[in-house]
């Protein structure tokens, strides 16, 4: 198996819920559910290769306070050298609705600062040569962000292929955030991103046409995968050919970082070099799973509830 790592944002997340309809200002709701969790789309992914027991390193940085030390606890030895900024850990607070959507409300704390030389401080370029990094939460690591073509030629210089997936803009899809965004993907090997994001960054309307408008910015050889819910996932291969996979039919519990955990099963087939279908049904079956799961299942060998890895 190839080797692993993710490159990106971790934080806490407080999720309570359901709330409907959104209570007027001044009262309070009471809500069946709450969950203190690993969150951040790093995180997430994090969470879902130690429960498919897969291997894999984590680059990430956090605050210097209990939130800080909590997440340092968690993620164990795979944390042991990661750095702590002075600002707070980001928060962030996720509301869930009845229809399993949710609304967050987030702090910036502790992830703009989040650096190249703390990426440099926990992965070994040669021990990931021949792998995969998935990048992540690019406009929430503004510090990262800004060294992004550093971290692109490191990973050309390791031959490590970088699979992006930026998240979703605090100030939207401005044509700034746009040209950011196909400049990376000019340097990278696979983009994940879902429906909404690929059709806004192409402006074209069908998720397979715009697809395969973003893979005309990326390298010869490049994969292009569009999450797509409910409806499943879409896949242009390196030769361009279109690749399809169904989703499951579930009952939603829980939406939050479903993306993310799609990443990291997709990641997971594609380092055992399984073919590009096969990959897609993994991430669509085990993202699925976890969607309709509380506690949160991921299928794995290995309980996810805890929240605490093991190595």
């Amino acid at each position: 198996m190839r080797p692993l790592a993710v490159i990106g944002n971790v934080n806490v997340d407080l999720i309570l819920g359901p709330a409907e309809p959104w209570p007027k200002a001044g009262t309070e709701v009471i809500v069946d559910h709450d969950e203190l969790r690993v969150g951040g789309q790093a995180g997430n992914s994090a969470l879902a290769w130690e429960a498919l027991g897969v291997d894999f390193d984590i680059a990430a940085h956090v605050g210097a306070d209990e939130f800080g030390r909590w997440l340092r606890e968690s993620f164990g030895d795979r944390a042991e050298k990661w750095t702590v900024g002075p600002e707070g850990t980001t928060l962030s607070v996720g509301i869930t609705h009845p229809d399993g959507e949710r609304t967050f409300f987030t702090t910036r704390g502790h992830l703009p600062r989040f650096s190249l030389a703390d990426v440099f401080s926990v992965l070994d370029g040669d021990t990931l040569s021949g792998g995969y990094a998935l990048l992540c939460g690019s406009f929430l690591t503004d510090d990262l962000t800004a060294s992004y073509p550093g971290l692109f030629d490191w990973a050309d210089r390791h031959g490590i292929t970088v699979a992006l997936d930026t998240g979703w803009p605090m100030d939207g899809w401005t044509e700034a955030n746009k040209q950011a965004t196909r400049g990376w993907l000019s340097r990278c090997g696979c983009a994940l991103l879902n429906e909404v994001e690929t059709t806004t960054l192409s402006g074209l309307s069908d998720p397979i046409e715009a697809a395969r408008d973003l893979k005309s910015h990326m390298p010869a050889g490049a994969i292009v995968v569009v999450k797509r819910g409910p409806e499943g996932a879409i896949a242009i291969d390196a030769d361009g050919l279109l690749v399809l996979a169904a989703a499951p039919t579930v009952k939603v519990v829980d939406t939050i970082g479903a993306g993310d955990v799609f990443n990291a099963a997709f990641l997971a087939a594609l380092a055992e070099e399984k073919p590009l279908a096969a990959c897609l049904e993994a991430g669509t079956t085990v993202a699925s799973r976890a969607i309709s799961t509380l506690p949160r299942s991921y299928g794995g060998p290995s309980s996810p509830e805890t929240g605490e890895f093991r190595r």
